[in-house]
């Protein structure tokens, strides 16, 4: 179309619509159940020719909604239950603090939340699936070693802690208490008799790579080179279960398992793995039985996979660290054995990173590899 012809295209219709106007205007007020006027001839003749030229363009062209029907607006999340992938089974410690935060999830979110254990591999098969999801309402409670040193230990694993996972919060931590029987010596004559017993003794953990598993490496570097051997197990109430029977003689548990059985005469406390703490304030540090350069906690965290939404990931996030701070949930959280702690994405993140550089060095000092 010639500019010339755009032009007087656009005059032809100011005229005709200014004709069809002016005889509306040009009728006399009718009442509300009258029809309308009818446009006068010369009118008509004018906007027909014009109105049919517009239909045929209108057939060519794509119809555009309009702006505010085009905008789509985010459905709410969440729109359906939740999941919380556990890797241990019922009663661990990553299971209590699961089931605390669910709750505190599913009040705040108005929307019912499901803890499924999948234990096994040391948490890796149940992060996993949580890495691999892709329904958008699948998160994972995941221990230290599924961020850090899962990937060292084992190059094939099947998903990438720095890919796969969106890292939501740090939810809870706590220190570790060495553990052995009550016939044992404690102390500095603990670490001597284990030095002694060369490989007759055992240690127990919760896996291949997990905080129980390197942090008894590290403190045989710290504590003379003791020679216990490595029995892993599904969970920490299995381990226990190995300590009362002896078939284990040593292990780094949480306050939460291991204090009921301290008190109760069943095992005994060598020490903390970190400084003083009140979840354990009758425990000393390790340092006081000698060791020296060894300071290790364990902790959890809440990730989902890499795929969950943006608006998922920020919600979640905030109700992460709200329930940390709810006066009820932290009284629960402690009550088990953790010290809640929540946080921004960016701190878990650094968390980890931090984490993997230390586990990462116990690994090649000790030449640890995943069996």
């Amino acid at each position: 179309m010639s500019r010339s012809f755009a032009v007087a295209h656009r005059g032809a219709l100011t005229f005709a619509l200014s004709l069809v106007v002016g005889a509306a205007l040009a009728q006399p007020a009718s009442a509300p159940t009258s029809k309308p006027a009818a446009p006068t001839a010369a009118a008509s003749a004018v906007a027909r020719p014009l109105a049919a030229s517009a239909a045929r363009a209108a057939g060519s062209a794509p119809v555009r909604a309009p702006a505010a029907a085009r905008t789509s607006t985010p459905a709410a999340w969440p729109a359906k239950p939740l999941k919380i992938v556990v890797g241990f089974p019922g009663g661990s410690t990553p299971d209590v603090a699961a089931r605390i935060l669910a709750d505190g999830l599913s009040k705040n979110l108005n929307q019912n939340v499901i803890v499924e254990n999948r234990p096994g591999a040391s948490g890796n098969i149940a992060a996993d699936q949580v890495a691999k999801a892709t329904d958008d309402h699948t998160l994972g409670l995941v221990i230290n070693g599924n961020l850090s040193s899962a990937k060292l230990l084992n190059p094939k694993l099947p998903f990438d802690p720095t890919r796969d996972f969106s890292l939501l919060s740090l939810v809870a931590n706590a220190p570790l208490v060495l553990v052995t029987q009550p016939d044992k010596p404690s102390g500095e004559e603990f670490f001597l008799a284990a030095r002694n017993a060369g490989e007759k003794w055992n240690y127990g953990s919760v896996g291949i790579g997990s905080a129980g598993h390197l942090g008894i490496e590290l403190l045989k570097s710290r504590a003379g080179n003791f020679g216990a051997v490595h029995v892993p197990y599904q969970g920490n109430p299995q381990v226990i279960t190995a300590l009362l029977a002896n078939d284990v003689q040593m292990a780094l548990i949480p306050p939460g398992l291991a204090l009921p059985q301290i008190r109760a005469g069943k095992l005994k406390a060598v020490g903390l793995t970190t400084g003083r703490s009140a979840l354990a304030p009758d425990v000393a540090p390790l340092s006081e039985a000698g060791v020296r350069g060894f300071d290790m906690d364990v902790f959890v965290a809440l990730v989902g996979p890499a795929s969950l939404s943006p608006a998922a990931q920020a919600r979640v996030a905030d109700e992460a660290s709200a329930i940390a701070r709810s006066p009820e949930l932290r009284q629960r959280f402690f009550n088990a054995g953790w010290t809640p702690m929540g946080g921004s994405p960016e701190a878990l993140r650094t968390r980890v990173r931090n984490e993997t550089n230390l586990l990462g060095g116990i690994i090649m000092i000790r030449g640890i590899k995943a069996e």
